[in-house]
């Protein structure tokens, strides 16, 4: 009997079940995927917003990853929300130890509902520590722009600049979400050394999309753990990831921006 793959989520709790850890999990078991868990922070959050971050504690957080990988044959690894410095040096030192094949960073920065997840003296440790460890950095403009100290970028060769000196940070692949950007067409661009690639797929109209950014770039983790190759993986990542938003408005969960259906193609 063929072993199922494994998929670690590094992340923090969303206690109303639609992004974070919880979107992570249901995102690895709809795509056939196991999923174990290392939680950095508990937020207390609903579809409307975060009103509280208790963060864990780093030596917790080391012991959390060094439980999982002394057992588990982990093929992926996704990094969400980290909140904190000794977080994500916790989170770096035990990657080194460990060595995952596939690490997909989303470098959580602020929530849906517009608050900010990540503290202002970590966003450095993101850039020089955790990203040159990663096979993948899943921005959205925003988070870019962020990450660059420039303004949002505009149009294709903007975002396609912005990629490239995201790259020559140290990771290999960078995937700049556009879903903050206008149009009819939500265009994501893949950006490698070898070039780029332009992944569109029709923009929908729904509030409901809490948890996008946890699911999408926890869906390209349990690809890569199954196997695929990057452009395969982010490709089926963003249709699974489309079908999910479309078919949102179904679930009728909380009063704000509620969860994506994750298990759009069970129920």
């Amino acid at each position: 009997m063929t072993a199922m793959p494994i998929a670690l989520t590094i992340a923090g709790s969303d206690s109303s079940g639609g992004a974070g850890i919880q979107a992570d999990l249901k995102t690895f078991a709809a795509l056939g995927v196991y999923g174990a868990s290392v939680i950095t922070a508990l937020t207390a959050q609903n579809t409307s917003g975060v009103s509280g971050i208790h963060d864990v504690p780093a030596d917790f957080v080391t012991a959390q990853i060094d439980a999982v990988f002394g057992d588990l044959d982990v093929k992926a690894v996704k990094i969400g929300m980290l909140a904190q410095l000794p977080t994500i040096d916790a989170v770096v030192a035990a990657l080194k130890r460990w060595s995952p094949q596939h690490i997909v960073l989303d470098p959580v920065m602020v929530a849906t509902s517009g608050d900010r997840l990540l503290a202002a003296d970590a966003v450095a440790g993101l850039r020089t520590q955790l990203i040159p460890l990663a096979s993948l950095i899943t921005p959205n403009l925003p988070e870019a722009a962020a990450l660059l100290d420039e303004p949002v970028a505009v149009g294709e060769a903007a975002i396609e600049s912005q990629g490239k000196r995201l790259l020559a940070m140290g990771c290999p692949a960078v995937l700049i979400k556009g879903g903050h950007g206008q149009g009819s067409e939500s265009i994501d661009y893949l950006i490698r050394g070898s070039g780029t690639v332009a992944l569109s797929a029709p923009r929908i109209a729904t509030k409901n999309t809490h948890g996008t950014g946890c699911s999408l770039s926890s869906a390209i983790a349990a690809g890569l753990a199954k196997g695929e190759d990057m452009e395969t993986a982010v490709r089926a990542a963003k249709a699974w990831l489309s079908a999910a938003i479309a078919a949102a408005d179904r679930l009728g969960v909380g009063r704000g921006h509620g969860p994506v259906h994750h298990f759009h193609g069970f129920y």
